[in-house]
């Protein structure tokens, strides 16, 4: 126990000192939000990938996909690094950084009102953001309690208020900097704990071969009766694995706390670098993740799934683990979990701030009044999610994956079309981007509220979230060539900042 509690003490000494140390960056909007725009590649790297990887992944998705596919569920962590990461970098990090500075836009509504001309959209935008991050930040503590509650048998309620009061104190202090830099020490924890963990448990089944030779033998007559599904390439159920990697994939370039990572960054140069490191960053922490779940059914004795939920069988693989090893492992979902919770409560502040109060409905809202809104409204938002956490955990409403399925599922299908088609086409309209809202946030609430009118496959908050974003896709161009074409004006200007010449065009080069 003292071993857990000075590795605690420690961590979170670090967490404040930095929190304290980086409020010279925050004294103004774009300070507080974006850092200055002058993050570079490590930070933003590490910033994208922990804002990606939680607790939701290490203790449900992992736990629950792992059990459901075998080591196959593998392949979700690998297209969380090539899809979710380095594609994304690929197509939205240039040209959000270039069009986001360009239309002055901090937030991802802020850029929908720019774009488009539209002050609704940027309302619609901010409610939607609002409403849909807050099940996925009430969802990061109920695995962290899982484990909490295994290392240190603590009173889950200790817990949340504990970890929410310190990611608090850091954000409210330090803002965006202060998130980066921490995200940055945060993340070098996740990859060195992961790579422990994985090496651990596997050494605990007597090593990769022969816990790949017990998992072969293992049978769930009510999942496959394939002799050795759970050991197979893609598992015993493909395309259900195919949307969980589609959903956990893709739906990164729709979360505005992700693609928000892309406003602040340095350079041209950053850019290439970021790519590279937020994808080996994935790979490790993502996979290894996913691979440990995989083995989740070698520990079908310690655990009852119908009983206790998926969320139990990752702190049930643990549990024998030396006190150092799983002093590290609660730091590793600890530091997971914070990154995670200061990216989104930064985004749900930022949002409400700019796009809903600013203008609407407090007048002359200076920088001063800005930065002061945000800081109390990251306070409220973080309360908010405890009170949910504490009351869901109460009433077993449901349990991590469908929290979180249901906020990526809602925000990424109602946004991720309209923004890659908005930094690509200049025929995206506004009607279009309205289709795309109301479809991706409409599906997700009747999915959440009366899964049954839903056909089979698309009862799960999962599929239906994989859905809604495909959807999107082909909505917005479809919509967008029925209706009246946007103002000439306006989209020539937005489209303006890729023109500008340095050696070649900027679109090609940041020109640093």
């Amino acid at each position: 126990m003292a071993i857990k509690l000075a590795l605690l003490v420690v961590f979170f000494g670090i967490m404040l000192a930095v929190g304290i140390h980086c409020r010279r960056h925050a004294t103004d909007v774009n300070g507080f939000v974006l850092g200055g725009r002058s993050v570079g590649a490590w930070l933003t790297a590490f910033a994208y990938g922990t804002s990606y990887f939680s607790a939701v992944i290490f203790v449900g998705y992992a736990g629950q996909f792992g059990w459901r596919f075998g080591v196959a569920s593998t392949w979700i962590g690998l297209g969380n690094a090539f899809l979710g990461s380095l594609l994304a970098w690929v197509v939205l990090g240039r040209r959000t950084r270039l069009m986001s500075q360009h239309l002055d836009s901090a937030t991802m509504p802020e850029f929908f009102g720019k774009r488009f001309g539209s002050r609704g959209l940027k309302i619609g935008a901010s409610i939607i953001v609002f409403i849909f991050l807050i099940p996925y930040t009430a969802s990061l503590y109920n695995g962290l309690s899982r484990l909490f509650g295994m290392a240190f048998n603590i009173d889950y309620t200790l817990c949340i208020i504990l970890m929410a009061a310190l990611t608090c104190v850091y954000v409210v202090a330090g803002g965006y900097m202060a998130t980066a830099i921490n995200d940055f020490i945060q993340g070098l924890i996740m990859l060195g704990g992961i790579v422990v963990v994985v090496l651990a448990v596997l050494n605990e089944n007597g090593g990769f071969m022969a816990a790949m030779d017990a998992l072969a033998r293992v049978e769930d007559t009510s999942v496959t009766t394939t002799p050795g599904a759970f050991t197979s390439f893609f598992g015993p159920k493909p395309l259900e694995l195919l949307g969980v990697v589609i959903l956990t994939s893709l739906g990164t370039w729709g979360l505005p706390q992700m693609v928000q990572k892309f406003y602040a960054i340095r350079s041209e140069k950053a850019i290439h670098k970021g790519a590279v490191i937020s994808t080996l960053f994935a790979v490790v922490v993502a996979g290894g993740c996913y691979f440990l779940g995989g083995f989740g059914r070698l520990y079908g004795d310690r655990v009852n799934v119908a009983a206790d939920g998926y969320d139990a069988i990752i702190p049930a693989m643990l549990e024998n683990l030396s006190p150092l090893l799983i002093g590290i492992v609660v730091i590793l979902v600890l530091s997971a979990s914070m990154s995670t919770l200061s990216s989104l409560v930064m985004a749900s502040s930022s949002t409400l701030t700019l796009d809903l109060l600013k203008d609407n409905v407090v007048k002359d809202m200076d920088e001063k009044k800005q930065v002061l809104t945000m800081r109390g409204l990251i306070v409220v938002f973080i309360a908010i999610s405890v009170v949910i956490a504490i009351v869901q955990h109460k009433s077993n409403i449901t349990f991590i994956a469908q929290l979180m399925g249901v906020s990526w599922g809602a925000l990424a299908g109602a946004f991720l079309a309209p923004f890659l088609y908005g930094l690509y086409w200049k025929r995206t309209t506004r009607a279009a981007v309205w289709v795309s809202f109301l479809f991706g946030a409409g599906v997700m609430t009747l999915n959440l509220f009366c899964p049954s009118i839903f056909p089979s496959i698309l009862q799960s908050p999962i599929n239906c979230g994989a859905f809604a974003m495909l959807a999107g896709l082909v909505l917005v161009p479809l919509v967008s060539l029925i209706t009246p074409r946007p103002e000439r004006e306006l989209t020539e200007s937005a489209f303006a900042c890729y023109e500008a010449k340095v050696v070649v065009p900027v679109k090609r080069s940041l020109g640093d």
